[in-house]
């Protein structure tokens, strides 16, 4: 008689950004049996970052072999940028230098695992959903607000990429035709003004104007609690992000009708200095449309590793049973 239970077994998640890789060797319930954080080294060369990728995925493949005594079942990577998942593409990443990469078929062939290749924010919405703030929940938004911002929409719980793997590029939402130039070329993004680097870069230079080059360089976050305590050049800044965020929103809004948004991402932090400007601007900018609601995603920078297990589990067919955020 076949035993036709599924596999049981840890599998290998990595999180790729632009400056750190972040992987974890993850069992089925969601616990964490070895958390791993290392560089990027993009400054190397793409094929610098593919060799940082196997490196991290083979020293916890041994971690398995020597902690669980087997192989890991499959390895579940996301990236940022243009993602065809259907394909195992990456299509284009920007910050890493890839473009049109079989990084699914590159991977298997080093590693000889089965691989699951996902986009970092889609991951992100993934895990949000079956372990975070929208667990329960079959249609929303997920929008991570950090270097960049980008979004994931779940319909009937499934996280939609597009045609060609662009869907969800937030960011990259023209709100100010006139407004600052953005790095991928064009003017007023959202993500130009919106990020958390934006913000930071935005305060410094205003701060630069009044106090000349002496001046300092906080962080986004730094901006936020400043405006939340009156600061006026930090409250300008601040204000200017949450309406070109709130712009950006209602148009998702209006196209997708998400009764749902769940804000991830560094700048996601800031709570109800962002929440509640961010909600009375969203409902100023929508007529009919009944406006969703705006909570803070629960799995923090741990989102885009946990979706990565996330799909790897579902590669070879396991049930996860997440208990959470990974731990």
């Amino acid at each position: 008689m076949t035993d036709s239970s599924p596999p049981s077994g840890p599998v290998v998640a990595i999180d790729l950004g632009g400056t750190d890789v972040k992987a974890a060797l993850v069992a089925p319930d969601g616990s964490v049996l070895r958390w791993m954080r290392r560089p990027t080294h993009r400054a190397r060369g793409p094929e610098a970052v593919l060799a940082t990728v196997v490196d991290t995925a083979t020293t916890l493949a041994a971690v398995s072999r020597d902690v669980c005594e087997r192989q890991p079942l499959a390895v579940g990577v996301v990236v940022p940028g243009i993602v065809d998942e259907r394909r195992g593409l990456a299509v284009y990443a920007a910050n890493l230098g890839w473009r049109d990469l079989a990084l699914r078929d590159v991977l298997s062939q080093r590693l000889g695992l089965p691989v699951a290749l996902g986009h970092d924010v889609r991951a992100g919405a993934l895990a949000e959903g079956r372990a975070g703030a929208a667990r329960g929940t079959d249609d929303f938004l997920f929008v991570a607000i950090g270097t960049g911002i980008a979004a994931a929409q779940v319909r009937d719980g499934a996280v939609h990429g597009g045609r060609h793997g662009g869907a969800g590029e937030l960011g990259h939402l023209t709100v100010r035709r006139s407004g600052p130039k953005c790095g991928c070329g064009a003017r007023g993004c959202v993500e130009s003004l919106a990020s958390a680097s934006a913000v930071a870069r935005r305060y410094i230079r205003a701060l630069r104007r009044l106090e000349g080059p002496g001046a300092p360089r906080p962080t986004a976050e730094q901006v936020s609690r400043l405006a939340a305590t009156g600061d006026p050049v930090a409250r300008r800044v601040w204000d200017d992000a949450v309406a070109a965020l709130a712009d950006g929103l209602a148009t998702c809004t209006v196209l997708n009708d998400p009764g749902l948004i769940v804000l991830g991402g560094g700048l996601a932090r800031a709570g109800d200095t962002l929440l509640g400007p961010l909600r009375t601007a969203l409902a100023e900018r929508l007529r009919f449309h009944r406006a969703p609601e705006l909570i803070v995603a629960e799995l923090g920078t741990a989102a885009g590793c946990h979706g990565a297990a996330l799909l790897a589990l579902d590669l070879v067919g396991v049930t996860a049973r997440p208990t959470g955020a990974l731990t």
